[in-house]
């Protein structure tokens, strides 16, 4: 006998799936493939448009909280190390570091994080449930023909699409907004308790996840509850002979158990069971406030940047500032809904056309209802009296979606991210706006796509109508189908060439952002790291993953990988005391690193170590072309010591087709060993450095018979250590600069590139210590 559940054999499962496919009815299917498809897509793009993240470094923040989730931690315990591992949008507060989102988003990348090793998992189900989700919400609202082509007008969306492949909180928590909008409906609908908690949790984990999205969203379903709210207790007074005040004192007490026992009136117990779970959730989250910032009432994203948040006047995050005035917040909000009309709702103008043909219908049909018998929408009959309600709830279900639509425009007038993420508002192609559209308006997809479902199902039955008024006037039945068979071709040909116009032109533009990061990286790609520690550059501060989110670290900051900043010296060495039995590297590149796709660098990953001696000698050996006349030999330290000077060099004349150059560093400074020679005996004498950390350049600069020049530069980082010996990291930091002597990551020398600079370059150090 089988030891399996008889509901858990194989073969009983399969019946009851086919019994269940074959009860389905073919809308329903679609609906679901759709969802299925809106999941695989997701997951595609992400794992390709997307596989080294996008230009939004959010992502970086939100999974790198997923890790620490995933670890039991809510942030990094990082001690005096803080500022050398110290993540994008995270807060510092006494070597413990914080990230300024709150850990709903991350939460849910966390778990298929751990699942499968794969947080695009995550991403593939959210969006796989927005779109099953505006499915059933447009079904409630304008029928389940109309709810399946909502579905596929959210799913196919450019902003939907790109949005939902990022690691970004947009979509999740709209995921949840629209979680909340079924179940509310249905808990008015179907009378459900069930349905009106599930609505009550929905909305609190929404609230956890952006409060200010998730109040947008909610408001209008807000104020509808509170006017049934109010109504039930009007008729319980005039049911019971109380003024409308009296009436709310005697539920209130009846709520509490207090005096007569007796039932809550139906809207009272559902909508006050919603509030409660949505209370409750935001009880957690201020609760996780206290824990990560000490106040109830103080978010971490304020105590980031305190400026930051809702409001007109003056705006700040960082070194950006602006006045954000209501004149500026409509300007901005005014471009954001022309970019979404236009360029990031399905089809572009053409998918907002149907939406507002839509919602007009949707309009019209509520205001000549008067008779329940006519049914809001144009739909079969079976379906509208079975799953889309009566007419009075379509009515109740559109208000509610044109009220979401309303507070999302008008609630994002209040807030000035709008406008950062714009950038040039004469530009479409700049910002992040560029590559996911105006995220904060997120949510408007919901009412755009449901009443874009009903323009299409209206023009559908009109093409209909259309048929049979022509097979009346006497024209062939098979005619008639094939020509309205033709103009349903061109129609959806027009559509999908449309949609695809508008998905094409951001998604290149991520396409572009990735391919420089694929070459940027491909160094790490390439590494396979066994207990290592990497040195990372700062080009845009001092932040990790900040533009570099491809590289973070575990939450214990002891993987078989950690990224520290490289910063000055004594903080390097500081890091290094840390670490120290780790193997070193170095990540730069050549070029500058700039937002633009097309400004790319050439990377490269050094292996560093570190020499310790009494002495370090080396000599550098340079190439030189023909007409250089001299060249002058310099050592500088960059911090420097008291009691000698601040750089020596020397000038030689007598060039062939290379120059070798001896220094070395003692305890006493950095010398120029050939500098006496030279007919310079200043220039032998020692450069002394800072002991605790410096950085000592040494360089040879070719000058031409113009005057034009050719740096070689050299920078070691070095210090002294208690028992005076010298430590120095190695090899150096070598760039190679035309008319100017220092010319940062610009003129990254790179030795196994070589048609990155001239073909007579030479560039090698050999050094060697003394005990």
């Amino acid at each position: 006998m089988s030891l399996l559940p008889l509901s858990l054999r194989p073969r009983r499962l399969a019946a009851r799936l086919r019994q269940r496919l074959a009860r389905a009815d073919r809308v329903s299917l679609a609906a679901a493939l759709v969802a299925i498809a809106a999941g695989v897509l997701t997951f595609v793009i992400a794992a390709t448009v997307f596989s080294h993240h996008s230009a939004n470094h959010d992502e970086g923040v939100y999974l790198t909280q997923a890790a620490l989730l995933l670890g039991g931690q809510l942030e990094f315990h990082a001690g005096p190390l803080a500022d050398a591992v110290h993540p994008w949008f995270f807060i510092e507060d006494g070597g413990r570091l914080y990230p300024k989102y709150n850990p709903v988003p991350a939460a849910m990348f966390a778990v298929t994080m751990g699942l499968f090793g794969e947080p695009r998992v995550t991403l593939a189900v959210v969006a796989a449930g927005n779109a099953a989700l505006v499915y059933l919400l447009g079904s409630m609202t304008v029928g389940r023909r109309a709810g399946l082509a909502a579905a596929v007008c959210f799913a196919a969306s450019p902003m939907a699409v790109a949005t939902s492949s990022a690691f970004l909180p947009y979509a999740p928590t709209t995921f949840f907004n629209l979680i909340f909008a079924v179940a509310y409906l249905r808990s008015v609908r179907d009378r459900s308790l069930r349905a009106a908690g599930v609505a009550g949790v929905a909305i609190g984990l929404a609230f956890f996840a952006r409060p200010y999205t998730a109040v947008l969203f909610a408001a209008p379903f807000i104020a509808h509850a509170l006017w049934r709210v109010g109504s039930a207790v009007r008729r319980f007074g005039a049911e019971s002979g109380m003024s409308t005040p009296r009436a709310f004192a005697a539920l209130g007490r009846r709520a509490l158990g207090v005096g007569r026992s007796g039932e809550l009136p139906g809207p009272i117990r559902r909508h006050g069971l919603t509030a409660l779970f949505g209370v409750l959730f935001v009880g957690v989250t201020l609760a996780y406030n206290v824990r990560m910032t000490g106040s109830p009432l103080t978010f971490p994203y304020q105590v980031f940047a305190p400026m930051d948040g809702p409001g007109f006047g003056k705006r700040r995050i960082l070194g950006h500032s602006v006045d954000y005035t209501l004149g500026l917040a409509l300007e901005s909000n005014r471009y954001a809904l022309q970019e979404i009309a236009t360029r990031w709702f399905v089809a572009g103008p053409l998918g907002t056309v149907v939406a507002l043909v839509g919602g007009a219908v949707a309009l019209w049909g509520w205001r000549a209802s008067g008779d329940p018998r006519r049914p809001v929408v144009v739909d079969h009959g079976k379906d509208v009296a079975e799953t889309a309600g009566s007419p009075a709830f379509r009515r109740t279900a559109t208000l509610l979606l044109v009220g979401v639509a309303v507070s999302v425009v008008v609630g994002n007038l209040y807030f000035w991210g709008t406008h950062n993420a714009l950038a040039d508002l004469s530009d479409p192609t700049d910002g992040l706006a560029s590559l996911f559209g105006p995220f904060y308006h997120f949510d408007l997809l919901v009412p755009l796509s449901v009443f874009g479902g009903l323009g299409v199902a209206v023009g559908w039955r009109g093409l209909v109508a259309a048929r049979e008024r022509v097979v009346v006037r006497g024209v062939s039945p098979t005619v008639a189908s094939a020509a309205l068979a033709v103009v349903v071709a061109l129609a959806v040909a027009g559509g999908g060439v449309t949609a695809v116009d508008a998905a094409a032109d951001p998604m290149e533009r991520n396409a572009a952002v990735d391919e420089k990061h694929e070459a940027a990286y491909a160094p790490i790609d390439e590494a396979t790291f066994e207990d290592a520690l990497v040195f990372v550059p700062t080009p845009y501060g001092e932040w990790q993953n900040h533009p570099f989110q491809y590289l973070r670290n575990g939450p214990g900051l002891d993987g078989e990988v950690v990224y520290a900043l490289d910063r000055d010296p004594v903080e390097n060495f500081a890091v290094l005391d840390a670490y120290p039995n780790r193997t070193l590297y170095r990540y730069g590149y050549q070029g500058v690193w700039t937002a633009n796709p097309e400004t790319r660098v050439t990377p490269k990953l050094a292996v560093l170590g570190r020499r310790s001696g009494a002495r370090l000698d080396a000599e550098t050996t340079v190439g030189v072309p023909d007409r250089v006349v001299r060249a002058q030999v310099r050592v500088d330290p960059r911090r420097g010591a008291a009691g000698g000077p601040d750089h020596v060099s020397y000038t030689v004349s007598d060039l062939g087709d290379s120059l070798a150059v001896d220094w070395a560093v003692t305890p006493e400074g950095v010398r120029l060993s050939d500098g006496a020679a030279a007919g310079a005996p200043e220039a032998a004498e020692p450069v002394p450095f800072d002991p605790e950390g410096d950085v000592v350049a040494v360089t040879v600069t070719l000058v031409d018979p113009t005057g034009a020049t050719f740096t070689y530069r050299q920078e070691v980082t070095v210090r002294l250590t208690e028992d005076d010996t010298v430590e120095a990291v190695w090899p150096p930091e070598r760039s190679t600069c035309r008319l100017v002597t220092e010319c940062g990551n610009e003129g990254t020398y790179l030795p196994d590139e070589p048609q990155t600079h001239p073909e007579w370059v030479v560039f090698e150090t050999e050094t060697e210590t003394s005990d």
